[in-house]
């Protein structure tokens, strides 16, 4: 019986991600709602995260070893608009990079189960 090869082999994540995130990285810091979050972060070890995190979840060769990540965006103010901002804009860019509608329902479910540790309680 053969293996099927995970997401991020059948996207060739190892080419596709680091331009994927550099480009959602640039539209999430051109965009006024959303730059004020990443005030002070230092991107280029932000951009090195995101590429792992999207590669383990693809099924990649990473294992995410970050803080959790309610833990990461405590006290940021995140907001379910905001998070749907961001969520909409990596879609738009996998799409555009030719990911599979497979691969981005798969990205999705993830996110959406990762929305209540980010985005802030009420207040």
């Amino acid at each position: 019986m053969a293996i099927s090869p995970s997401y991020y082999d059948q996207i060739a994540g190892a080419q596709v991600l680091p331009d994927i995130v550099q480009q959602f990285y640039t539209i999430v810091l051109d965009d006024p709602d959303l730059k004020p979050y990443f005030d002070d972060v230092d991107m280029a070890r932000l951009r090195r995260h995101m590429v792992i995190l999207l590669g383990a979840i693809l099924g990649g060769p990473y294992v995410y070893e970050g803080r959790e990540l309610g833990e990461a965006h405590k006290g940021l103010g995140i907001t379910d608009e905001h998070y749907g901002k961001v969520v909409k804009i990596l879609v738009t860019l996998l799409r555009r990079n030719g990911v599979g509608q497979e691969v981005i329902n798969h990205l999705v479910v993830s996110l959406t189960h990762a929305q209540p540790a980010i985005v802030a309680g009420p207040a």
